[in-house]
C-alpha cells in the first residue's frame, strides 16, 4: 500500500478567500507548517542507512523506487537526508547544470576561470603529514618546517593548486549526490511514528479532531 507524505499531514480549516465568503465560511487545506521528521535516535544512528550514490540525473522517486518498489515514498529519501528544499539541496541534471553555469559565470572564459587555490599536502622527508591537501590559501603561500630526519629548515613554495569555478561547481554537486537510505526494514516505524505525531492533540479552542483544527479567523475585506 502507497504512503504518499500528505496521508500522514493533517488539516485545517483556513478562512475562505472566495468572493463572496464571510468569516464563518473555511476552505480546508493541509496544513504545511505541520512537518514530519525522523526522530533523533534513528535519524543519528548510522545503522538505520545505507550510504548512496545518487546516480546520473536520478530524482528522489526513481530512488524510492529502486529500494522501496514504491515511488510515492520520495519524501523519506528527503527526510533521511534533512532536505527541505530539492531545488537547491538535491543535484541538478546535467542540462540545469550547464545552465546554471552560463547564467552564474557568463561564458567559457569565466567558467574556466580559477575561483581559489587548494593546498597540496606536504610531508617531511620520512612521511609525517606538516600540511593537509585541500585547504583553500593564498596563491602565492608558502611553509617553513625544521625537518628533524634532515636536521635542516625547510621552505616549501608552489603548493598552492587552482581551483577552476567550473571544478568548483561540480565539486559541490558531487557532494549532493552522496545521501543516505533508511533500510527498508525501518519504514513501518517512520510510519507509526507519524501516525502518532502528526495529528493533533485536544487542549485548544481550534481543535476538531485529530485530523482537523480551526485556522485562526482572519477579516474579509471586500
Amino acid at each position: 500500500m502507497a504512503k504518499p507524505y500528505f496521508r500522514f499531514v493533517p488539516n485545517f480549516n483556513y478562512t475562505s478567500r472566495q468572493k463572496g465568503s464571510n468569516s464563518t465560511d473555511y476552505t480546508q487545506v493541509k496544513n504545511l507548517f505541520k512537518r514530519g521528521k525522523i526522530r533523533e535516535d534513528i535519524f543519528g544512528n548510522i545503522s538505520f542507512f545505507t550510504k548512496y550514490s545518487i546516480i546520473g540525473d536520478e530524482r528522489p522517486d526513481n530512488i524510492a523506487y529502486k529500494f522501496y518498489d514504491d515511488s510515492s515514498l520520495d519524501w523519506i529519501i528527503l527526510l533521511a537526508n534533512n532536505i527541505i528544499n530539492v531545488q537547491s539541496e538535491w543535484p541538478l541534471s546535467q542540462q540545469n547544470f550547464e545552465n546554471f553555469l552560463y547564467e552564474k559565470y557568463s561564458d567559457i572564459e569565466t567558467i574556466n576561470a580559477v575561483h581559489h587555490y587548494e593546498s597540496k599536502e606536504v610531508t617531511t622527508s620520512s612521511g609525517s603529514v606538516i600540511f593537509k591537501k585541500g585547504i583553500t590559501i593564498p596563491n602565492n603561500y608558502t611553509i617553513s618546517f625544521y625537518d628533524s630526519d634532515l636536521e635542516t629548515e625547510v621552505t616549501t613554495t608552489n603548493i598552492a593548486v587552482p581551483v577552476t569555478n567550473l571544478e568548483y561547481e561540480t565539486k559541490i554537486q558531487e557532494d549532493k549526490r552522496n545521501i543516505f537510505i533508511l533500510k527498508p526494514r525501518y519504514l513501518n516505524i517512520i510510519f507509526n511514528d507519524l501516525d502518532d505525531f502528526m495529528p493533533y492533540e485536544k487542549g485548544s479552542t481550534q481543535y476538531v479532531s485529530r485530523t482537523l483544527k480551526n485556522g485562526y479567523k482572519t477579516k474579509i475585506y471586500e
